[in-house]
């Protein structure tokens, strides 16, 4: 029997290296995908959209807060990945109840990369899982740091919504070189039109996701603050928390902005 510590501060036990893993947490199912364990993954969100292939091949258990625990309970999983943020709590309470879990929490870089090194020990991939927190670390090592700009970023519409401190968001922007005009506030505060006027944003960021902002809805924020500069991105270089990240700062290297 082995014991392991999740970022919850949870025991999890594991009988044998599993076999049978369900992923709740998109970004955690892509390592499982860069860790090589395609044939060891049985169960899979529906908004686990990398690697597309998974979406077809594993069972779709439902949404990352509307899973079935019916259909969890079928597969007979040895290991379940979920996250405290992007799970329902009391999901999570019925399942422990049956199952093995090991919970992410994730509010800084350093949390990341220790989720990969816990997740690759889990599931004695540990020399894969090395290499790819070799080459995030790498790849932000040579990230040329931005220009000085106070940022506003931006995740749902009606009502506004932000990204704030303690939240995986606002460490990236953070490390990006930006500061966050939403750092004293916390996790993801409504905001009105007339607190974004008040906060007086350099740059403002639309996120593709969760709410999927686009084009169209620019001019809605250049009404607010008509001084601010205003870009969609892309929301899983900016929250996804797992492989995906040595890909983030050639993206964020791609995102200047006229001063």
């Amino acid at each position: 029997m082995a014991k392991f510590i999740d970022q919850m501060n949870r025991t999890v036990e594991l009988t044998n290296s599993p076999r049978r893993i369900v992923s709740l947490v998109p970004s955690q199912t892509e390592l499982l995908y860069d860790l090589g364990l395609d044939d060891r993954v049985v169960g899979i969100t529906k908004y686990c959209v990398h690697p597309r292939s998974w979406l077809k091949s594993k069972t779709i258990v439902g949404g990352t807060k509307t899973v079935d625990n019916d259909i969890i309970d079928n597969l007979l999983p040895d290991l379940i990945l979920g996250n405290k943020e992007e799970n329902d709590e009391g999901g999570i309470l019925d399942l422990q109840q049956r199952h093995p879990i090991w919970m992410s929490d994730i509010t800084s870089f350093e949390d990341a990369l220790q989720m990969i090194a816990s997740v690759s020990k889990l599931t004695d991939t540990s020399l894969t899982g090395d290499k790819i927190i070799s080459r995030i670390q790498h790849a932000f090592a040579g990230m040329p740091k931005h220009p000085p700009a106070s940022v506003l970023y931006l995740m749902w519409r009606k009502p506004w919504m932000g990204a704030a401190s303690c939240t995986f968001i606002n460490a990236l922007l953070n490390k990006i070189g930006w500061s966050n005009v939403l750092g004293n506030a916390l996790r993801y505060p409504e905001l009105t039109d007339a607190r974004i006027r008040e906060l007086n944003p350099a740059v403002v960021l639309l996120s593709s996701e969760p709410y999927p902002f686009s084009e169209k809805h620019i001019s809605e924020i250049r009404k607010i603050v008509p001084k601010s500069v205003v870009r969609v991105v892309d929301g899983e270089m900016f929250s996804w928390y797992g492989s995906r990240l040595y890909r983030a700062p050639d993206y964020f290297s791609s995102l200047r902005f006229p001063s």
